[in-house]
């Protein structure tokens, strides 16, 4: 089974499609800020959460009952506004933004969760990472230019560095892990 966590009206087949709000479409209504969540222990081969942990009000804990409704070896994709883009902060629900770094905290192979593995009891394998860059927004939609995922290390950390300097220069980071045993 799939879970597409905070679907709003990203209705996918296949997946128990989950919001807050109940929306057409939705299967499964629920605060996602109220622990546990509403699903057993490893209920899940894949977790969706696309533009949802920014409006969580505990991002740790919220990446742990991923962790702990993914089955073994599960993986979750996961969007989240770029710390310096302006969609972090438009939207009055976030709460936050994130950096290319945050997600290292869960990963078992990262030097950041190898020096602070107390930080959380979720351990994953990051297994594809990206920044999303959409030029010209908000201000100038260029026509036929969509979201453009940089997976290239060389390239991400030369964006990377003007990202963290410059506003508005990445939008979103991308993330999938592989939920891991190690621990």
């Amino acid at each position: 089974m799939k879970l597409n966590l905070g679907a709003g009206k990203d209705i996918r087949p296949g997946y128990l499609n989950h919001d807050i709000a109940d929306l057409s479409g939705i299967h499964s209504v629920h605060n996602l800020n109220e622990y546990p969540w509403p699903w057993d222990d490893q209920s899940f081969s894949e977790v969706v959460a696309i533009d949802v942990l920014e409006h969580l009000d505990n991002f740790v804990r919220s990446v742990e009952e991923i962790h702990r409704i993914l089955k073994p070896k599960g993986s979750v994709m996961i969007r989240v506004p770029y710390w310096n883009s302006w969609c972090a902060y438009a939207d009055p629900t976030h709460k936050r933004g994130f950096h290319e770094i945050t997600f290292q905290f869960f990963d078992y192979r990262s030097p950041y969760y190898i020096h602070r593995d107390y930080y959380t009891k979720a351990c994953f394998k990051i297994i594809d990472e990206a920044f999303v860059l959409s030029p010209g927004e908000p201000y100038f939609h260029i026509p036929k230019v969509g979201l453009i995922y940089i997976r290239n290390k060389l390239l991400k950390k030369i964006i990377g560095y003007f990202g963290n300097h410059f506003g508005n220069i990445i939008h979103d980071i991308h993330i999938v892990m592989q939920k891991s045993d190690k621990k």
